[in-house]
């Protein structure tokens, strides 16, 4: 096995162990861990070991996310709640509140949870894959600091506010539509700067609305607001980037709007030249396919038109038609029985935590 490759067993304990290190209580570590890893068992870098430290561990340790989660329940009904999470774990709170919307939906059919005051809560994908477990269809929403300029516009306004949405189907896989409203994501940018890669022309756009390339000062734009992504389908009308940029919308104000949280400008993490906590918002939704025709008979209509849109006549010179979470699914089944890849930035950065925390019963494969 490559010596860059951690055994998901490894990995698992080490990050478990290292949120608790930073004072995460260990059963909400465990959840936190979950999630990180299981975006790297979908192949999904941009959200999994190489935003562990910079995003989570830095944020606890600099004082604007709290490791002990306070989940408070603000407001209830039978289908609804709305949830502050006091700049808490956001898988933490993530994982809470889709649990909660599926419990309501197992007895009133539909469940949603709007949150408020959340810190980055990983991989979306992650919470419809629970309702998905128990035969529903979930849905799930985040905004963001500011990144997407609106169409005709070159101010960094709306996050890249992914819309998820995933259901079971009667294949080995689930369908799992986990993408940005951006035309990319922050994370993607800031893997490309730690594999020395280039931004593609038309991802992000200037203050004078010339496109930008060199990634490592696109980080920096984006933070002091000389530089904006556009949104899902281009700069301008041609391309249809105001269709991202209308549902970035949507998503911003169902994170926003019933919970009475944060938006916009407002979630820069920023104030007055300080760190500050983001206060994100998110919004989660369990639907109960026995609340309608049966789990069964829904799966096997998922399943064809699953199959039909993979038969369907290919492009010349291609080979394979995907469905949304069929690559996913692919990566898990090359990866299931070896573990993570961690590029170099990544393994220094590994090492950095454990060193700190003195976790000491941990030798990595590069190491040895």
């Amino acid at each position: 096995m490559p010596n860059n490759i951690v055994d998901w067993k490894t990995i698992t304990n080490f990050v478990t162990d290292a949120f608790v290190g930073v004072g995460v209580p260990r059963e909400d570590a465990e959840i936190c861990a979950d999630v990180l890893i299981e975006s790297d068992k979908r192949g999904i870098e941009s959200h999994g070991v190489n935003r562990f430290k910079p995003i989570y561990i830095d944020r606890i340790n600099i004082g604007i996310q709290n490791p002990v989660t306070n989940f408070e329940i603000i407001k209830e009904t039978p289908t609804t709640a709305v949830i502050d999470g006091h700049d808490g774990m956001g898988q933490v709170i993530g994982y809470k509140s889709m649990k909660m919307a599926i419990e309501k939906a197992k007895k009133y059919g539909m469940g949603m949870v709007a949150v408020r005051n959340s810190c980055h809560y990983g991989i979306a994908g992650y919470y419809p894959s629970m309702a998905i477990k128990e035969g529903m269809i979930g849905m799930t929403g985040t905004n963001a600091r500011p990144s997407i300029a609106p169409t005709f516009g070159v101010e960094n306004m709306l996050g890249t506010n992914p819309l998820t949405i995933g259901f079971p189907t009667d294949e080995e896989f689930p369908f799992i539509l986990d993408c940005a409203t951006s035309i990319t994501q922050r994370g993607k940018l800031e893997y490309y700067s730690r594999i020395g890669k280039k931004t593609p022309e038309g991802m992000v756009i200037g203050r004078d609305g010339t496109a930008l390339t060199d990634t490592d000062q696109i980080l920096v734009d984006l933070t002091t607001g000389n530089a904006a992504l556009a949104p899902l389908g281009g700069i301008g009308e041609d391309l249809a980037g105001y269709k991202g940029y209308g549902y970035a919308t949507v998503v911003e104000v169902l994170s926003a709007a019933l919970q009475q949280g944060n938006y916009l400008k407002m979630l820069t993490g920023v104030k007055d030249g300080k760190k500050v906590p983001y206060h994100l918002g998110h919004f989660f939704i369990a639907i109960d396919t026995e609340a309608f025709m049966g789990l069964d008979e829904f799966k096997k209509t998922a399943g064809d038109i699953m199959r039909a849109l993979r038969n369907s006549t290919k492009a010349p010179g291609t080979e394979r038609i995907y469905t949304a979470g069929e690559k996913e699914w692919d990566v898990w089944c090359q990866r299931k029985d070896s573990g993570v890849p961690v590029n170099s930035a990544v393994q220094k950065e590994l090492c950095k935590v454990r060193d700190a925390l003195n976790l000491t019963q941990y030798v990595f494969p590069w190491e040895k």
